[in-house]
């Protein structure tokens, strides 16, 4: 059953009051319109600036209004008094459902049991959320979904229709096209759809597939407006990550698991995978090139913004931040460090009331049951804070264990971070630069070029492979400094996690369980 027969059904069961939770006015509107046209009953719709008046009353229109009905008491007498089968919506009811307002509450509890015996209904259209407790054995929440592709490809039709007219507004949307720009506009409501079409129109005088980025930058206000969770910008691509071959080839091939075509295929959405590794390797670079592969907005959960000081607020926090990023989905949640986000999850009783306990319950919860297309990369340094909860498959598609590049992949990160600066890799020895920096790291390797660079310009000369070789030689990598710790992680990592550049074979598979037996 689909949303619109369930409002219908319940409307029909004579449920008296009916509260939709969303931002959408307009398309409920129609919605109810439609129903109650084809239930032969009147729509009326309240607010506290326009009273009770006809649904659809333009703004302007002064006949049809009743100036007493902007008080919400006499609005609520104008529904008794109404004989004739009708739907009532009222418009940003919330603010008269304070703990304070007990004329208002106590006159809706009344009209329910009214109600229940006429063929009149109440909605209560709002984005905010709020019922006190008088209310809650009266009226019956719904989430107001937000526009299916459908919708979203009827408008897209209706605004190329109207545009056909313009000669000088060129329409340039083949399948493949149309599919990237219906895709990136889920998560939209359909007037920010409409908004964010024509702002390309008006800027580039044309309507195109290839303009997904104006869509994503509509995605980028909400998350503003939110402030729980960070829009983060990037341009990396897996053309800037070296090496992690089996990694970029996992994330691939799931490139197009968002895509109509997939879903009719009986693909699921992927959940999301944690990268366990060695610092500096490009875990978090990763995350950001996922992100622009898929051509999906990447958003930074940063669990500090998470906790608030009142009892409940950090719960409710996070619960609001998924809500964001599954209503701009398909995105990307990235995780820093998840490790430190919910260390002491086990103790959290003693420490802080057992707040990060509350709020990790509610984030693996979450985890485990969303079905909203939001990709989760996790990252994390350290796995002696990882909460074993955590690890369980089903929560996330797969662990990957990010080591310290092998001499080919640093042979590549030399390459690129050479191109990134604009010098000519062929004037470089890569291979012994390759040879010169075992157990480096990406990150360290790019500062080394970093550190030659200034060595370069000091000397007033460009940056050659001696000065590479004299900054190398100057570095202590972290795996020499934190040998232990590196030695206990790829310990742990060994048959626990899927290592993100080596593929492991069939054959040796079955050799390692014959060697274990």
């Amino acid at each position: 059953m689909n949303f619109s027969q369930e409002l219908e059904t319940l409307i029909r069961a004579r449920y008296p009051i009916l509260y939709l939770v969303t931002n959408e006015e307009l398309r409920v509107q129609n919605l109810v319109v439609e129903i109650a046209r084809q239930r032969q009953k009147k729509v009326y719709e309240w607010s506290c600036s326009t009273g009770m008046v006809p649904a659809g009353t333009s703004i302007q229109s002064q006949k049809s209004r009743t100036s007493a009905t902007r008080e919400p008491i006499a609005a609520l007498d104008h529904v008794i008094e109404q004989v004739e089968p009708a739907i009532f919506i009222f418009k940003d009811f919330h603010p008269f459902l304070g703990k304070n307002n007990y004329a208002v509450i106590r006159k809706l509890k009344e009209i329910a049991l009214h109600l229940k015996n006429s063929y009149k209904t109440i909605l209560l259209v709002s984005p905010v959320f709020e019922i006190p407790a008088e209310l809650e054995k009266e009226i019956t929440v719904l989430n107001f979904p937000l526009p299916a592709r459908d919708e979203l490809s009827a408008l897209l039709d209706k605004i190329s229709s109207e545009i056909t007219t313009h000669r000088q507004v060129r329409i340039e949307l083949d399948e493949a096209g149309r599919e990237r720009l219906l895709q990136a506009s889920l998560g939209l409501t359909l007037a920010e759809a409409e908004n964010v079409f024509a702002k390309i129109i008006v800027k580039y005088n044309r309507l195109s597939g290839t303009d997904v980025n104006e869509v994503l930058e509509e995605k980028q206000q909400i998350i503003r407006k939110n402030g729980l969770l960070e829009y983060y910008s990037t341009s990396e691509n897996f053309g800037n990550v070296g090496g992690l071959a089996v990694l970029k080839d996992w994330l691939n091939k799931r490139a197009v698991a968002f895509t109509e075509e997939a879903r009719n295929f009986g693909l699921p959405a992927p959940k999301g995978i944690l990268l366990l590794g060695v610092q500096g390797c490009g875990k978090s670079l990763c995350a950001k090139a996922v992100a622009t592969q898929w051509q999906l907005p990447l958003l930074r959960f940063d669990m500090g913004r998470m906790f608030g000081s009142f009892v409940g607020s950090s719960e409710e926090n996070v619960r609001r931040a998924i809500a964001v990023a599954e209503s701009v989905a398909p995105a990307v949640l990235w995780v820093d460090e998840i490790e430190k986000a919910f260390a002491g999850s086990q103790g959290s009783g003693l420490t802080d009331g057992g707040t990060t306990s509350r709020v990790f319950g509610t984030f693996l919860t979450w985890l485990s049951e969303k079905t909203a297309p939001v990709f989760v990369v996790a990252t994390a340094n350290d796995i002696s804070q990882l909460p074993p909860e955590l690890l369980r498959k089903g929560r996330l598609d797969e662990i990957f264990f990010v080591d310290l590049p092998s001499r080919p992949e640093r042979a590549e990160i030399f390459r690129i971070h050479i191109a990134k600066r604009g010098r000519a890799v062929a004037d470089f020895d890569i291979e012994s630069l390759a040879d010169a920096s075992p157990n480096f790291s990406g990150a360290e390797i790019e500062e080394a070029i970093n550190s030659a660079l200034y060595d370069a310009f000091a000397a007033s000369t460009d940056l050659n492979s001696y000065l590479l070789m004299n900054a190398l030689a100057q570095t202590v990598p972290l795996a020499k400094t934190m040998a232990e710790k590196i030695t206990q992680l790829r310990t742990w990592a060994e048959g626990r996690a899927r290592n993100a550049s080596v593929t492991r074979e069939f054959g040796e598979m079955a050799g390692s369980e014959a060697a274990q037996a």
